[in-house]
């Protein structure tokens, strides 16, 4: 009975993260969109909504490599190389979140950033989201 509850919880949290992402690439397709004439499209916003569903889901919550103290060799025969899952996961999903904030700020505050800075929002979110998404496949693979 626990188990099942466990892997409920455990769903219920990873579909949460989904829709974080796909409201987060929402206000980015949004803001991005409303600067850009040709990616004001419905198909844009729903690409862009479910890069960001796709990239919560799998980047936001890979399992680490196991610690090893200093003097150990690591069981899992990395070397003590940094975990490239759990590098991308993090940076990738602060430059999705970061990208995010400042697309939300940008339509409540009504500015109008300049193209440069538009592109660039868009860029960081595009990165931050594959990031997330070959995080998640490095860290399922390695299973």
């Amino acid at each position: 009975m626990r188990f099942r509850v466990r892997k409920y919880a455990h769903v219920l949290e990873r579909t949460g993260l989904a829709m974080a992402g796909a409201a987060a690439g929402l206000f980015v397709a949004a803001h991005v969109g409303s600067s850009i004439a040709a990616l004001t499209t419905q198909g844009f916003l729903v690409v862009m909504m479910i890069a960001g569903a796709i990239g919560f889901y799998l980047g936001i919550d890979t399992p680490p490599l196991p610690f090893h103290e200093p003097h150990q060799e690591p069981a899992d025969g990395s070397g003590g190389k940094i975990d490239t899952a759990e590098f991308l996961s993090a940076v990738g999903t602060f430059l999705a979140a970061l990208t995010a904030f400042v697309s939300v700020g940008v339509i409540v505050l009504r500015e109008n950033p300049r193209l440069f800075w538009t592109i660039t929002i868009m860029a960081g979110w595009v990165i931050g989201v594959a990031m997330q998404i070959v995080a998640g496949a490095i860290a399922r693979m390695r299973r």
